[in-house]
């Protein structure tokens, strides 16, 4: 049976620019629209060219794609000649293929925002639309409100778009701006609109998340048939976000029925890189993913009962409704006092250490794990620090290093601008490869910041490590968390670190002491320990 195309529009750099706290550089809007070309969606929205000088440099120096790069703007303003718009001017001298416009469909819009009649904002969306079209662009127009504008005035709302529709636009997009709308109205809706005479191979949908339907909104759109979708990686977006293409495009691959009906841009293998990108993401965003996201969340395949784990060893299928890898992503067991031994067992295969049922080092090592989380250490959280506490009971636990002391302090100051600053600085010393080395290492950044005095301990650590160093330089600390787990006289601080390196790997430690330094230095050494294992295979 030959599957239906549906087209996949990005609007990331557009959309997803208005998320509250981000603000991309052309740089790493660069970077972002090679990941999207690579993941293979169809469309790849720049943004506004002329709104900021951002998204006009990027259509400068916007990337070859495969993908057609779209610039976003609005329909002309009343009483000015699409032609004469200084404002959809500077939209068409991006010079892409591909432009969407977005214009009001809602009537309670054209008087209140607008200010002017339904005739005139009817005829504004058909004159631009033309004139894209004359001057051979691709055009796409973004209902604005549209389904909100249908349930108030169905007759405007279906008038404003078929004045875009037929001016020539080659999508209209049915957008659900303040998402509000649910599912089965979307549906619904959807089909009325194909039944009035829009072609659902000419209709687009772009939903928002603001009652976290936004996905099951664009799949009931699908169903009604639409076939382009609007959304953004990791669901970025204003207030609540778009729909989550990181969710989207995984169950159009792999979800019936739609893996047997549609047929997308994006490759098996393609899929299979789908974790790191949404990872890449938030690296350029500085934040730490969301672990309980769908597909691509560092807690979607972990199983932490032993009753899971124990099913999980026979067939995978029995508590994953996906292969992990399918998707780039990878299975957890995590390790606490609630495991079991087939949590275990499952937990050390999956970190190369094979031990046979029964071994007695099994009841050892959860033995070790359930004491030390009585004096607050949690390996729940902080599989890389699990592994190594086994490796140790297993006595396969290299010594590559030994720490023999170190030192840490933090200095608050004026600086030549009679403004007080901090730095810190640590001082460590230990021997490896028979010898002894002390390393010292500020914490200020190129910025002249401080980066406080983890950050300095981790520096001077790998600083001068002998043949270890070269392995560490890629080695960056992306989360520090802390918590008090008793309180009072005899508080004990737990740190966890996450860590990361250049090829994306992530991995947690975890440090427990009365002193927070110490405990995010135990997490540190840790996590370095880890890397230097894995890394030698």
């Amino acid at each position: 049976m030959t599957k239906t195309r549906l087209s996949l529009y990005d609007t990331t750099l557009r959309d997803g620019q208005q998320t509250q706290g981000v603000q991309f550089s052309t740089e790493e809007k660069q970077i972002i629209a090679q990941s999207l070309d690579a993941l293979g969606v169809d469309y790849i929205e720049g943004g506004w060219p002329g709104a900021n000088p951002t998204d006009s440099a990027f259509f400068e120096q916007a990337p070859q794609t495969r993908a057609r790069i779209a610039a976003f703007g609005m329909t002309k303003r009343n009483g000015m000649s699409a032609q004469n718009d200084d404002v959809l001017a500077a939209v068409m001298n991006a010079n892409t293929k591909s432009v969407c416009l977005v214009g009001k469909t809602h009537e309670f819009h054209v008087h209140t925002a607008l200010g002017i009649t339904l005739a005139e904002n009817t005829d504004n969306i058909a004159k631009s639309i033309a004139h894209l079209v004359a001057e051979g662009r691709e055009a796409l127009f973004d209902a604005e409100h549209f389904f909100d504008g249908y349930k108030s005035n169905p007759a405007y709302a279906l008038e404003a778009i078929k004045a875009a529709y037929d001016a020539g636009a080659r999508w209209v997009v049915l957008c659900d701006t303040n998402g509000g709308t649910l599912p089965a109205e979307i549906g619904r809706i959807t089909a009325e609109v194909i039944a009035a005479g829009i072609s659902g191979e000419r209709l687009g949908i772009h939903t928002h998340d603001d009652t976290e339907n936004a996905v099951a909104c664009t799949l009931a759109a699908v169903d009604a048939g639409a076939r382009q979708i609007q959304g953004t990686l990791n669901g970025l977006g204003e207030r609540c976000g778009n729909a989550n293409l990181t969710t989207v495009i995984p169950i159009l691959k792999l979800k019936e029925p739609y893996a047997s009906l549609y047929e997308t841009g994006v490759s098996d293998e393609a899929l299979a890189g789908l974790t790191r990108t949404s990872r890449m993401l938030d690296e350029i965003l500085n934040r730490v993913p969301h672990k309980q996201a769908g597909f691509v969340g560092g807690s979607a395949f972990a199983h932490k009962a032993g009753l899971h784990a124990s099913a999980i060893l026979k067939d995978p299928s029995t508590y994953e409704h996906i292969d992990p890898a399918l998707v780039g992503n990878t299975r957890i067991i995590p390790m606490s006092n609630q495991a079991g031994q087939s949590n275990l067992r499952r937990r050390l295969t999956s970190a190369g250490l094979d031990v046979a049922k029964g071994d007695p080092a099994l009841a050892v090592i959860l033995d070790e794990v359930k004491s030390r989380e009585g004096l607050g250490y949690s390996y729940d959280t902080a599989q890389a620090s699990f592994e190594l506490l086994a490796r140790k009971v297993l006595g396969q636990m290299p010594e590559l290093f030994e720490v023999k002391r170190y030192r840490v302090t933090v200095e608050r100051r004026k600086n030549k601008y009679d403004q007080m600053v901090s730095l810190s600085e640590a001082v460590v010393v230990v021997k490896v490869d028979g010898e002894k080395r002390l390393s010292v290492s500020e914490s200020m950044d190129e910025t002249g910041s401080d980066r406080g005095p983890v950050n300095a301990l981790s520096r001077a650590l790998v600083k001068d490590l002998g043949q270890y160093s070269a392995q560490l330089e890629d080695m960056r600390l992306v989360d520090f968390k802390v918590r008090i787990t008793q309180g009072g006289t005899e508080a004990v601080t737990r740190v966890i670190i996450d860590s990361e390196d250049g090829q994306g790997h992530r991995w947690s430690t975890v440090g427990v002491s009365a002193n927070i330094v110490d405990a995010s230095f135990e997490a540190l050494l840790d996590a370095i320990r880890w890397k230097l294992i894995r890394d030698k295979g």
